[in-house]
């Protein structure tokens, strides 16, 4: 009878001796939810799941806009543990919707250059604006727009591309600096007249930059982009350029500041839970801070972080930007974007 009780002693601690081999050899999945220009070098990303002992399943989910749209339609079954992204226009929606859990952790506690709301961990921050190709103003002999007035004339709507706000969190963003910097009538009247000046409209960023900007080949010399990417076209030029093809136009009503944070999914996996705060803390590293920089091309907003060179040279920071409170913005949004599409799409 004792050998009967040893024996299945043994194999009772055999088994479990297995099922932890398998577990150590099967890293938990750590879902990720990200907007497209997610990007952060993989040997941070292998030291991510190393130490914390998980595989990260990252899906780009298209813009900010549609990510956001798709934790709100995937509510009731949660396709991510935690969500990076979220930005200041668009967290209203995402707290009104009940898909975030607010983080407490250390990162969340900690001092930051910009903040965020409702337990949203703020990560990076940058400034929506206009940006110009420099060579074909001045192969065109023509005088830069010195007000959003003057953007809407056809001599510069025709020149402009924008991103549809109700898709594009830049375009969601630019359209919020038009009414914080003009006034909400002001606003949608500068867009009326934009609209028959002949502004085009797109879906997202991607498009509006790497499409219909003449420096990417299109025909639009005029794109609403970041004012970072002065500097990523340096640092990404074959040429080894010191200076930027493209500038910054700071009017006022078209510049905006962006807050992206990150956050824990409303519902996700209780076994990853542990997981995505580690995550959340890992995005707010001093490593992560100085890499996403020169790949996702923001400022960080960790206090006290250094700047890369060429964001140093190249990304110019605007003395002024126009953001309504996230209060006004929180209970506008939906009407601010109905009315857009009636004005600028209809």
């Amino acid at each position: 009878m004792q050998r009967r009780i040893l024996l299945s002693a043994f194999f009772s601690l055999t088994s479990l001796s297995f099922a932890g081999l398998s577990h150590a050899q099967s890293p938990m999945p750590l879902r990720v939810l990200t907007h497209a220009s997610f990007d952060l070098p993989k040997d941070l990303l292998a030291q991510f799941e190393k130490e914390a002992a998980v595989t990260l399943q990252i899906v780009k989910a298209g813009d900010a806009g549609e990510m956001v749209n798709k934790l709100i339609l995937t509510k009731s079954a949660p396709i991510a543990d935690v969500a990076f992204g979220i930005d200041n226009t668009l967290l209203p929606r995402a707290l009104s919707a009940g898909v975030v859990d607010p983080y407490t952790g250390p990162a969340a506690q900690r001092k930051a250059e910009v903040a965020m709301s409702g337990g949203v961990v703020p990560v990076d921050f940058g400034y929506v604006n206009l940006n110009i190709d420099k060579a074909w103003f001045a192969k065109a002999g023509l005088a830069l727009p010195a007000s959003l007035d003057d953007l809407a004339k056809p001599a510069y709507a025709k020149l402009l591309v924008v991103q549809n706000p109700a898709t594009s969190s830049p375009g969601q963003a630019f359209l919020f600096a038009t009414i914080a910097g003009l006034g909400e009538e002001g606003a949608f009247n500068w867009w009326a007249k934009a609209r028959a000046g002949g502004v085009k409209v797109v879906k997202g960023w991607s498009e509006a930059y790497y499409t219909e900007f003449t420096r990417n080949g299109g025909t639009r010399p005029i794109v609403v982009s970041y004012a970072s990417s002065p500097a990523a076209e340096v640092f990404y030029s074959k040429e080894k350029i010191t200076e930027s093809p493209t500038a910054n136009l700071f009017l006022k009503g078209g510049v905006f500041r962006q807050v992206e944070g990150v956050a824990l999914v409303k519902g996700g996996n209780p076994a990853a839970r542990e997981a995505a705060g580690r995550f959340i803390e890992f995005m707010r590293s001093a490593p992560v801070q100085q890499a996403l920089q020169t790949s996702m091309w923001m400022f960080p907003v960790e206090a006290g972080a250094a700047r890369v060179d060429v964001m140093k040279a190249h990304a110019t920071e605007p003395a002024k930007f126009d953001n309504a409170t996230a209060e006004r913005m929180d209970a506008n949004a939906k009407a601010w974007q109905q009315r857009w599409t009636q004005t600028v799409l209809k």
